[in-house]
């Protein structure tokens, strides 16, 4: 019988960290970007892709393709003509754009202070 390995702690700061990879992935300009939009409700990927400005359709398909990986959104197709795909945040992913949007309040609030000296 082989010993289990020892369960450690996820620490983003240690560089071998499996969450760091994730963090990489969710916590990137377009990851978060998307998750706040997609934290609004489903949405397909036009629709997305017109919501999130700036953001090139190979690398909005990246990102969905990174966080559906991650668990953070769902992809559901419909087998229709044309074929419909749809997007949508899992728990996980509505708890983190939930956090997100907490940060990005913060944020507007302090700009608006510096802004109105």
């Amino acid at each position: 019988m082989e010993p289990q390995a020892e369960f450690r702690p996820f620490d983003v700061f240690h560089p071998a960290c499996p969450s760091r990879q994730a963090f990489d992935h969710i916590f990137s300009r377009w990851g978060m970007l998307t998750l706040l939009r997609l934290s609004e409700g489903p949405m397909r990927f036009g629709a997305l892709s017109r919501a999130v400005g700036g953001i090139s359709e190979k690398m909005l398909a990246q990102t969905l393709t990174v966080l559906v990986e991650e668990g953070m959104v769902s992809r559901q197709e419909w087998d229709e003509k044309p074929p419909r795909v749809e997007y949508s945040l899992t728990e996980a992913g509505q708890r983190i754009a939930g956090s997100l949007g907490g940060v990005i309040r913060e944020l507007y609030e302090d700009l608006e202070q510096r802004y109105r000296k």
